[in-house]
């Protein structure tokens, strides 16, 4: 697969009629719970991204949604001990901001501090958006780049909402035939008015498939917000972490198996996956969550030890689930591998880790495609594709 390089990026030209490499933003940070883990991903983009391919701008954005210029350094963008970065150690000043345009005409960025004039930072040919959660994965950049006519990397404003609502996922999952796991959802609006209804339908869910089950946000990722519930006396703490995270509340049955994931990434001929791998049982943690992933570098099997046709069939259901929410660029594609050898997909994130440890990373090197070359593929198959309608 190494053999098949890139083609080559549309070449911006200048006024003049002279050339020039094309110019990325990476945008990171955000507001959601999965700020720092955006930051270390931006890290690792902004350090392996070709610089004499591309010129890069930094731009982050703070928890409270301003967004700032940030020094290129990604250094400094890396977890320290236990701690996770934040954008206060990175921005170069809180006072000013920087502005994207609306308008398609025109794809230069300002930056502007309050009583001086503004400063252009030049035209912007293509988005690398690795925000991760709400107001970021979710569709809402999304949105605001289609409106300023910007290519971006990644899924579309549809795409990105499907794969950041998980009931929302599970329901077209469904509606394409693909298998999911039980669920049931607790909405806002119930939990408030009627806490103990929703209560009942948690405890006739759990009657007819078991304890425990896992309560986690609607919409958040990076295992945030999460808890293994053993039985009915956890259920409103649980409720009450997972809605810190998301109003809204999805409780899921313990699908008892083996945990595969399966990276799929875009072509010039179409979406292929890569080789799955698989996440085993972590010492010390009840379930794969925010610090095994990320502090204590838990570490997946890559490639994961399946038989030829399982492999097969995982690569095939991954590449489905992308398709039926209509992804573009990437997704990482999570599934259960029950004990009666039954794949059951639990979700997929539009816009993965990529942190060093990261799994989605890891499965593509093991695939043939290393870091450098995937965030070319990516930087390339946004270029290629046009904003609006498609």
């Amino acid at each position: 697969m190494s053999s098949e390089t890139s083609s080559q990026s549309p070449v911006p030209s200048q006024p003049g009629g002279e050339s020039r490499k094309p110019r990325v933003a990476v945008v990171f940070g955000g507001r959601s719970s999965e700020h720092g883990i955006s930051i270390v991903t931006a890290g690792a983009v902004l350090r392996a991204i070709d610089r004499e391919k591309y010129d890069v701008l930094p731009i982050g954005i703070t928890h409270d949604g301003r967004w700032v210029l940030t020094a290129d350094e990604p250094d400094r963008m890396a977890i320290a001990g236990r701690e996770v970065p934040t954008m206060g150690q990175l921005a170069e000043s809180t006072d000013g901001g920087v502005v994207l345009p609306i308008d398609p005409s025109n794809r230069e960025v300002v930056y502007a501090e309050p009583g001086s004039v503004p400063k252009a930072l030049g035209e912007v040919d293509v988005v690398f958006p690795v925000l991760h959660g709400p107001y970021g994965e979710d569709g809402t950049l999304q949105g605001l780049l289609e409106l300023s006519g910007t290519p971006y990397v990644g899924s579309g404003v549809l795409a990105s909402a499907v794969g950041q609502d998980k009931e929302y996922m599970k329901r077209v999952f469904t509606s394409f035939g693909l298998p999911v796991g039980p669920y049931v959802v607790v909405r806002p609006r119930e939990w408030e008015s009627d806490p103990a209804g929703a209560r009942r339908r948690i405890a006739e869910f759990a009657g007819e498939h078991g304890w425990p089950l896992f309560v986690k946000p609607a919409r958040a990722g990076s295992s945030m917000g999460i808890t293994k519930v053993d039985s009915f006396d956890g259920l409103d703490e649980a409720i009450e972490e997972a809605q810190r995270h998301d109003p809204k509340i999805l409780v899921e049955a313990l699908l008892r198996g083996r945990e595969i994931e399966c990276g799929v990434l875009e072509f010039e001929d179409g979406p292929r996956a890569s080789l799955p791998a698989e996440i085993p049982p972590v010492s010390d943690h009840s379930f794969y969550d925010f610090e095994a992933k990320y502090i204590d570098s838990a570490s997946g099997i890559v490639p994961a030890p399946l038989t030829v046709e399982e492999t097969a069939e995982v690569q095939r259901l991954a590449v489905a689930a992308f398709e039926a929410a209509a992804c573009e660029g990437l997704v990482r594609a999570d599934f259960f591998l029950t004990e009666d050898g039954q794949f059951v997909i639990n979700e997929i994130n539009t816009m993965p880790g990529f942190t060093p440890i990261s799994m989605y990373p890891r499965m593509w090197q093991e695939s043939g495609v290393e870091y450098a070359e995937l965030v070319d593929r990516l930087v390339q198959a946004a270029l290629r594709r046009p904003t609006g309608l498609r």
